[in-house]
């Protein structure tokens, strides 16, 4: 790894993501329909003591997304974590995460689609649930082809209206367990009224912290798109900094609201739990209101879903990973190629939903379940392995550090381990793990049969560029030895970076 080269510098992808836009990606990310509707059945599982699993679920995304941070900060890389896998999991290991993340977020596209359908069928019942998902996809499809300014940018208001949405939820919640909201009954007696704060057992709210570790997946969205800002070191340290305790915040805070104003038990906090309280706040029209929210949740879901899952095909390809034809780009920088085949996979998912959904779209649901905590899994691994080099290698270590290091490292390595193992022994999510371990074990199969066609490359292959000539491109993974593609300007300006970054500190 020789020198601090910015390995996103000549990737050919535009350049028209902004530090604005970085910092919604990062928050928007996590905050998805999990948040609104899936922390009902948490809430059922755990009762008022769901706080404490979306507190712990919560600390181990913090320090994944810390490990992450580490590694995307001091050493750049399109496809982030793909590229740290294979660097120190070896082209197999690599192989793996990238093509998990993918399949991961090409089966969300089709999930957030008929999800979204469902609820534009509310209002347009005569329309088919099929045409209805097909328009959603074609219309975030359209803008993502576009540019990667035309996603930030959507990203960035679908992400604010979530944001605001969370916050004016607390401000009420908090009038409401204060006293100060009309009518209200102030005070925390619902966390314990109704048998006691964890009448589940404790048992049961450690085992809840299973799904809510699942609900925080996103975050890391922010390391890939990190290679269309202007200064990658920076847009991450930035956006990582501020999305620890505002993810925390919404989901601990807004959880502790929905057990504070309404009873766990009752029956529509299952349904959907911020529903629920802004009935018992009288807020009109609820129902619209927040079948407004969850589709828009829905719509940045799906919307980063498409960008995401054609970055990380974009990045494979770069390894000889993956078709060398998904590496074309348009003449705004843009992998369409890339985007058309997660959204080709996206349709098909789609019309699995009509044609057949209690088992080849629920088949591919529960393929997918635990396939991201795989990837978490391997961040942290990476990262150990990655962390000794970078303490070796980098003037003065790294800029920004994984607390603690190696033991918390350690520790947070050995808890994404217990979460997933625990998926194996919990009636909901035992498909999930055993489904999720199918994809993986077909990945691998497809690795055996992809690599004795196509050897890994030390060199530098020709890559479209969007001129549509050939021209270089730098290797992705990291090496040991300087890349010889970067100019010696292009090493000072990272040196620089990185210093200015070590004055500001973490």
């Amino acid at each position: 790894m020789g020198d601090l080269d910015d390995t996103t510098t000549d990737s050919g992808l535009g350049k028209g993501l902004k530090q604005r836009h970085m910092n919604l990606i990062a928050l928007g990310g996590v905050i998805g329909a999990g948040l609104f509707v899936g922390s009902g059945v948490v809430i059922e599982d755990a009762g008022p003591a769901a706080v404490v699993s979306f507190l712990i679920a919560g600390l181990i995304t913090v320090l994944i997304m810390r490990m992450l941070a580490e590694m995307a900060v001091n050493k750049p890389a399109l496809g982030s974590f793909y590229v740290y896998a294979r660097e120190c999991l070896g082209r197999r290991g690599g192989f793996a995460v990238g093509w998990m993340y993918w399949y991961f977020f090409v089966i969300v596209v089709a999930v957030e689609a008929v999800a979204g359908g469902r609820i534009l069928q509310l209002w347009v019942p005569s329309v088919p649930l099929w045409v209805l998902s097909l328009g959603l996809m074609l219309l975030l499809t359209a803008t993502n082809m576009v540019s990667a300014r035309s996603y930030g940018e959507f990203e960035y208001w679908f992400s604010s209206i979530k944001v605001v949405a969370i916050t004016l939820f607390l401000l009420a919640g908090i009038l409401w367990i204060t006293g100060l909201w009309p009518d209200s009954t102030p005070g925390l007696a619902n966390l314990v009224d109704h048998g006691g704060f964890a009448p589940m057992g404790w048992g049961a709210v450690l085992a809840a912290v299973v799904p809510c570790v699942a609900f925080y997946t996103g975050a890391e969205i922010v390391t890939i798109a990190a290679a269309e800002s202007e200064n990658p070191a920076q847009a991450i340290h930035k956006a990582m900094r501020s999305i620890i305790v505002r993810v925390v915040t919404f989901y601990v805070g807004s959880t502790f609201v929905v057990v504070t104003v309404q009873a766990w038990n009752a029956e529509n906090v299952g349904v959907s739990p911020y529903a629920a309280v802004l009935g018992v706040l009288g807020i009109p029209a609820v129902s619209t209101i927040m079948n407004l929210i969850v589709l828009t949740a829905l719509l940045s879901c799906l919307n980063s879903a498409l960008y995401t899952s054609s970055r990380m095909l974009f990045a494979l390809t770069r390894n000889n990973d993956a078709p060398l034809a998904f590496t074309k780009l348009s003449k705004s920088g843009v992998p369409r190629r890339a985007i058309f085949a997660g959204t080709l996979v996206g349709y098909v998912s789609v019309i699995a939903a009509y044609v057949s959904p209690d088992k080849v779209f629920n088949f591919l649901v529960n393929s997918y379940g635990a396939v991201a905590l795989f990837v978490y899994l391997a961040i942290a691994v990476s990262q150990v392995a990655l962390r000794r080099r970078l303490d070796r290698e980098l003037p003065g270590g790294p800029v920004l550090r994984m607390w603690l290091f190696p033991w918390l490292s350690y520790l947070t390595i050995a808890l994404m381990a217990v979460v997933i193992l625990a998926m194996a022994f919990m009636d909901k999510t035992r498909s999930q793990f055993w489904l999720s371990l199918v994809t993986l074990a077909v990945i691998l199969a497809v690795y055996e049969w992809w690599s004795r066609r196509h050897p890994s490359v030390g060199e530098q292959r020709a890559v479209p560029g969007p001129n549509k000539t050939e021209r270089p491109a730098p290797a992705f993974a990291i090496v040991d030895v300087p890349d010889k593609s970067v100019s010696a300007r292009n090493r000072a300006r990272r040196m620089r970076e990185l210093a200015e970054t070590r004055r500001r500190g973490d």
